[in-house]
């Protein structure tokens, strides 16, 4: 029964990746097939209707209100004018530098990655960031792939983020914040030096492509002005409370709603500014809300008693013990993740670290290790990501560009993670 169980996540990979499904609805799927092929009974205990799909919608309910809050704050840095006034003092610092340019859009890129992943981040550092480093001559490849090794840089720091990984695993938050505090010196070591290594290798491309994006942030900044200077530390102030005062992450991230609520607004605007952004933040959310309502029902699908029995013999056979055969195996794998295959953690990838755990063959410490690594890698290089697609349909050039030219620094990165998981936790 193994076997099957494997042919019919196989089909439902093959159903993503030719977008005969959406992701979401094809995890679905397969999570009741799995849960029926298990032998589970449609009602009753560990059943189809009650413990898969009831129970399992619901299991990632604090990371849903997580990719809400920070939904919101998202679009309160676009509508107060936090984001760009950010990237537009480093383009006026840089001047016409491009390397200094590139590194301060990295800078708050990363600094954007911490609050909200995925296209919100990328647009709220690129509209400004991609025309203004092409414009001092970074290629568009350069200058795309740079905001996304900036927001994979801050990747570790996003709250949302530790909130899945601590539920979807059973982890303790404070454990999925350790491993990611190892894992940020590897990413920040490659988005600096995709950006001194890319630049100096691509040289200078004096291009404009981008000649109608300007006209919007222009009446934007005349319109709104420069954001107070106090109001440019809101993306610190979750990371503060979270890391230095250990408060939980939906309290954090609320007080970086506020926060940018009162250092921006004034009083007798506050009400409709924080509806509107509000009602913004749920339009952005919403995708990411229904796949982790799918990746729940998975979850809970490949932890029924009859799918890890059947699955455990299959996956302990080509699970590597050896340390360094980890490494080696895992890092090998790394395309597997891209173009939602079966390692993407926000598609399959999801289930089979819940079988990972549930048969007992790494433990949950080492699943994150492996997760988070190969998230670092779909973060930046996936074709299908929101935000690849997004910096380089804006930038000018293709998805599968960016992917050619990022592939090797996240793959690096990846590598770092495996290496971590393997000293510390096998």
């Amino acid at each position: 029964m193994g076997v099957v169980i494997l042919l019919v996540m196989a089909a439902g990979v093959a159903a993503m990746l030719t977008r005969r499904l959406p992701t979401a609805f094809a995890l679905v799927i397969l999570a009741v097939v799995i849960a029926f092929l298990a032998g589970a009974p449609l009602t009753g205990e560990n059943s189809v209707l009650d413990t898969v799909v009831q129970e399992g919608a619901p299991a990632l309910a604090a990371t849903m209100i997580a990719i809400l809050l920070g939904s919101w704050l998202g679009k309160l840095l676009d509508e107060t004018g936090i984001a760009g006034t950010l990237v537009r003092k480093i383009v006026e610092f840089g001047g016409d530098r491009p390397v200094v340019v590139a590194l301060g859009v990295l800078a708050v890129s990363t600094l954007v990655g911490t609050v909200t992943g995925s296209a919100p981040a990328a647009m709220l550092a690129g509209i400004i960031g991609i025309p203004a480093m092409i414009a001092v001559g970074i290629p568009k490849v350069t200058a795309a792939g740079t905001i996304l090794m900036g927001i994979a840089a801050g990747m570790p720091f996003e709250l949302p983020i530790w909130q899945f990984f601590s539920t979807a695993l059973e982890l303790p938050v404070d454990t999925v914040r350790g491993f990611m505090m190892k894992l940020f010196p590897f990413a920040l070591a490659a988005a600096i030096l995709f950006v001194l290594i890319e630049t100096r290798r691509r040289g200078v491309e004096h291009a404009w492509s981008l000649k109608s994006v300007s006209a919007k942030p222009a009446s934007r900044r005349k319109q709104l002005g420069d954001a107070p200077w106090y109001a440019l530390l809101t993306p610190l102030v979750p990371l503060i409370l979270a890391l230095g005062f250990e408060v939980a992450i939906l309290p954090s991230m609320l007080a970086g709603v506020l926060y940018a609520l009162v250092t921006t607004t004034r009083p007798g605007e506050m009400n409709k500014r924080l509806l509107r952004t509000l009602y913004g933040g749920f339009e952005v959310a919403a995708a990411p809300i229904v796949l982790f309502i799918a990746i729940g029902i998975l979850l809970a699908a490949v932890k029924l008693p009859g799918a890890v029995e059947a699955l455990e013999p299959l996956i302990k056979a080509v699970s590597p013990q050896n340390p360094v055969l980890f490494v080696v195996v895992f890092t090998l794998l790394v395309p597997l993740c891209l173009y939602r295959g079966p390692l993407n953690v926000y598609g399959l990838g999801a289930g089979i670290a819940g079988v990972l755990i549930a048969a007992g063959i790494y433990p949950a410490v080492a699943v994150l290790g492996i997760a988070t690594s190969y998230n670092q890698v779909f973060g930046v290089s996936d074709p299908t990501s929101t935000q690849t697609v997004w910096s380089a349909q804006y930038a000018g050039v293709t998805p599968q560009q960016v992917m050619v030219r990022t592939l090797p620094y996240v793959w690096a990165v990846a590598l770092g993670g495996f290496c971590v998981t393997a000293a510390t936790y096998l």
